[in-house]
């Protein structure tokens, strides 16, 4: 981890505006959530706050209507583009659509698509309506999706004919609550199953969005754990109050940039920036529908002329293995403000951003629990290479250890690990995990919401990440959780045990790594580790799946039958193994 000592840069690039926060200590002494609030518009007449209003339908009456909301290139360059007047009609067809099949406000409407429009529509068509979102990453397998829709009783399924075969039809009945499929694509009417056409060509562009409270219910992100199930964070419609002041603050959005989050929105961060918050801004926001390729990103940073660039360290790193030279041609003048989000950028990465693009990135920091941006370095504020930044106006973070009565200490000694963790109260907290309050109180602590990350801060208040508190797995930016992986590579005939940890990887921060315990009657041979890999790969989705597999006689366990992830772990990469006295069965 780079220290406090790290070099100190500053933005290298000359300002082509003055950026949003320029005084950084006199925005949080005199910033207020409420005055916050006042910078959006409301729903007319008093009748609360919407996010898709705030997104669309505000710009789509006054002078934004005819800007460019949603420019869309796909994987074989066709483009199609939205102003945001056709963006209100679009996601209004939607919403009449939903209404037609019977669906009201809480329901849950999952999407399993690709960066196509489509999902962006159905996203916002279903914030209108007060029903709520749910997006799932199009590359999880079949066993991630039923999951995750079973958790998060989903009433109605926006997604692919392929996809459909693939991942969910085979698994229907495990769906009771599914009422309704909708295929955006596909000629052949598959059983249970409508047209997304049919339904558009149907409904009206008009849609009144009715009265919202700001606590409404409106987006379930549902995220992987170490143990039992995935959770399902629920966000509310008042999140979009700090979705929109953080793309002020963090990400330095003006009036004509143009935006480009590379994350895909079955992912938060995809979610809260690649859809909500540059359109709260009347912004015109990128989508680009093809996977990372190095030189096509070049291209289309230039031919776009993104202003605002948001995208991930594994990206980075892999852009950095191609050399700064690879840059070389590309006019990226509009390009002015670069930034990181996903897992810990390393300082190598901050200063290969100075020298392959003439500016640093700017890292930061937050999680799906907290709904937006919490910890950032900013555009006019010199950033400490390796450092996530200073808190965002309007939230208290601080450095916690635990007493052994279960309160905990704010750390004021700088340079001290302990837990990171933040003041409870801003717009984008989660209010809850779904049906599970006591895993949410958990997360509590008095005052303060407990992250789970160790960390530490300097003198001048810039925090630093030190490492996870618990196993999850950050490969690719991406949240994996143990025991799911571990469920599927059980499912196979051959396991008895499996016990998965990150392993770190210069490309992906983290790949997942299994140890496999076999049962009587099976030997380990490389024939039965590639049958295991692909077991793991058709039930979880490469981006979920294991990357590699050991064999043991037996996984370390506790007293309690727990197998101990921290040993494998601590053994694999030859670290400490620390207090072992919990420990009953092993591998040795």
């Amino acid at each position: 981890m780079a220290m406090a000592n790290a070099s100190i840069i500053k933005d290298v690039a000359r300002f082509s505006r003055r950026p949003n926060l320029v005084d950084y200590h006199a925005v949080c002494a005199a910033f207020d959530w409420r005055k916050a609030r006042a910078l959006l518009d409301g729903l007319p007449g008093g009748r609360g706050l919407n996010i898709a209003h705030e997104a669309v339908d505000r710009h789509a009456q006054g002078r934004l209507a005819g800007r460019v909301a949603l420019r869309w290139i796909g994987k074989a360059g066709e483009r199609r583009e939205f102003s945001y007047r056709d963006l209100a009609a679009e996601t209004s067809r939607f919403a009449n659509a939903l209404t037609g099949l019977g669906v009201g406000p809480g329901d849950r409407i999952f999407t399993l698509l690709g960066r196509v429009p489509e999902l962006y529509i159905a996203v916002l068509g279903t914030l209108k309506t007060k029903a709520v979102a749910a997006p799932l990453f199009s590359a999880f397998g079949p066993e991630p999706v039923a999951t995750r829709m079973q958790l998060g009783e989903a009433r109605v399924l926006v997604t692919t004919e392929a996809l459909y075969r693939r991942k969910v039809a085979a698994l229907r009945d495990r769906l009771p609550t599914l009422r309704h499929v909708i295929l955006i694509d596909g000629g052949e009417k598959l059983p249970g199953t409508v047209r997304w056409h049919e339904l558009m060509d149907a409904a009206g562009a008009d849609f009144t969005i009715p009265a919202t409270a700001p606590e409404d219910m409106a987006l379930l992100h549902i995220t992987s754990g170490t143990t039992g199930r995935p959770k399902g964070a629920i966000h509310v419609h008042e999140a979009v109050v700090t979705h929109h002041v953080t793309g002020l603050y963090a990400l330095d959005l003006h009036d004509d940039d143009i935006f480009w989050c590379t994350a895909d929105p079955g992912w938060v961060t995809g979610t809260s920036y690649g859809i909500i918050a540059p359109l709260t801004h009347g912004i015109s926001n990128l989508v680009v529908e093809a996977e990372f390729d190095a030189q096509t990103w070049y291209s289309i940073l230039a031919a776009e002329r993104v202003s605002v660039w948001y995208t991930a360290p594994t990206a980075i790193r892999m852009m950095m293995k191609l050399g700064a030279d690879a840059v070389r041609g590309y006019e990226l003048g509009a390009l002015r403000f670069m930034a990181s989000v996903g897992e810990p950028l390393n300082p190598e990465g901050v200063l290969w951003g100075i020298e392959a693009f003439g500016r640093p990135f700017h890292d930061n920091w937050w999680q799906t629990e907290t709904g937006g941006i919490m910890i950032a370095n900013y555009a006019a504020l010199p950033v400490k290479p390796g450092s996530m930044g200073l808190p965002l106006p309007g939230i208290e973070a601080a450095i916690v250890q635990r007493r052994p009565d279960g309160s905990v200490a704010v750390v004021e000694e700088p340079m001290v690990e302990g837990e990171l963790a933040l003041k409870a109260g801003w717009p984008s907290m989660m209010r809850g995990y779904l049906h599970e309050e006591e895993r949410y109180r958990k997360c509590f602590v008095g005052p303060w919401y407990l992250t789970g990350d160790l960390a530490k801060r300097d003198a001048e208040g810039y925090f630093w990440f030190v490492g996870r508190a618990d196993d999850v797995i950050k490969s690719s930016g991406h949240l994996i959780g143990p025991f799911e992986v571990e469920s599927a590579l059980m499912e196979h005939p051959a396991v008895a045990e499996a016990g998965v940890i990150g392993k770190p990887d210069p490309m992906a921060g983290e790949i997942v790594k299994a140890f496999v315990a076999l049962k009587p009657g099976y030997t380990a041979s490389e024939p039965l580790r590639k049958e295991l890999l692909g077991h793991a790969r058709k039930r979880l989705g490469a981006a979920v799946a294991p990357k590699e597999i050991d064999f043991r006689a037996n996984l370390p366990k506790t007293r309690s039958g727990k197998i101990m992830r921290r040993l494998l772990k601590a053994r694999e990469l030859g670290l400490p193994e620390g207090d072992l006295s919990s420990l009953e069965s092993d591998e040795k």
